[in-house]
């Protein structure tokens, strides 16, 4: 059974975390609406995760990359893991917002087609259609919290599909079904071989192309590197076998191409923001608790 926490306070905010972790492609941390006070604020802060806030009415201002960026109804603004940044509420004429915190191995691929990222944070739709659809999918996920872990999953999804269709920012996708077949190519090769020590060059070759070009088309497909990404699958993986099995740690390292315990375990912090042994006590799913 999928454990949430669930505060309301009916005409001011609604705050949800959703706590099932088992999704790779995509996960939701937390998300909910808030009616602010004149001048709230929060941060200085650096999330673990993508958050995106869209304004339903009044104003405010985020700053983030050293810069200051006024933000109004019917536009919305990005966070970015690690980034420190601060958003705060008009005094006059404070926020009304929905948000959503996420991440996953296809979130920044996402982030990506809708033209926003930590250096361009502000989200501006094609019109205000697009921003009232956007409004409503966002707000679909807030007013369902008791749905099911895979419907909401697939409220997120849908989530970044209308971000990624209503943005004016929206790149282009010319020559996208030869790059798409590309990244299909590495992704299914990382997941038959991520067990095994395999090499960015390997995979550039399994796609017939050279590691430099590969590289590039895979930033600017998935919005990470081919490193980065084969990182963050092998620990998903690992996370999952840690929460879902009783294998020692020692042998989940070996299953996502660690022969060295110790340097699984830096790996894994670097990811997750604790050792192994701290994220199974934490996150350990116990057999009743599986739906």
């Amino acid at each position: 059974m999928t454990r949430k926490q669930d505060i309301r306070t009916e005409n001011k905010l609604k705050f949800h975390v959703f706590q099932d972790e088992r999704f790779v492609d995509l996960n939701l941390y937390q998300f909910g609406w808030e009616r602010t006070e004149p001048l709230h604020s929060y941060g200085p802060h650096a999330r673990n995760h993508y958050l995106f806030h869209y304004v339903i009415a009044g104003r405010g201002v985020l700053y983030a990359n050293d810069e200051s960026y006024a933000i109004e109804a019917g536009h919305g603004f990005l966070i970015v893991p690690g980034a420190p940044t601060t958003y705060v509420a008009d005094e006059k004429d404070p926020w009304e917002y929905t948000w959503i915190e996420f991440d996953g191995l296809r979130a920044g691929e996402s982030l990506g087609l809708a033209g926003i990222s930590g250096r361009q944070p502000v989200y501006t739709p094609l019109n205000r259609e697009a921003g009232r659809l956007l409004q409503e999918q966002m707000l679909t996920i807030v007013n369902h919290a008791d749905a099911s872990p895979i419907r909401q999953i697939g409220q997120g999804f849908l989530f970044l599909d209308q971000l990624v269709q209503s943005s004016a920012g929206r790149r282009q996708q010319s020559q996208r079904r030869l790059r798409d077949f590309y990244m299909k190519e590495a992704l299914s090769f990382i997941e038959q071989n991520y067990q095994q020590d395999i090499s960015i060059e390997e995979i550039a070759a399994f796609c017939g192309l050279n590691r430099s070009y590969f590289g590039k088309v895979f930033r600017d497909t998935m919005g990470e590197s081919p490193q980065a990404f084969l990182l963050h699958y092998r620990m998903a993986r690992a996370a999952q076998m840690l929460k879902e099995t009783t294998l020692p740690v020692g042998t989940i390292a070996g299953m996502v191409s660690y022969s060295n315990q110790l340097h699984f375990s830096r790996a894994f912090k670097a990811v997750y923001g604790m050792a192994p042994r701290s994220y199974r006590q934490t996150h350990f799913i116990r057999p009743e608790e599986t739906p």
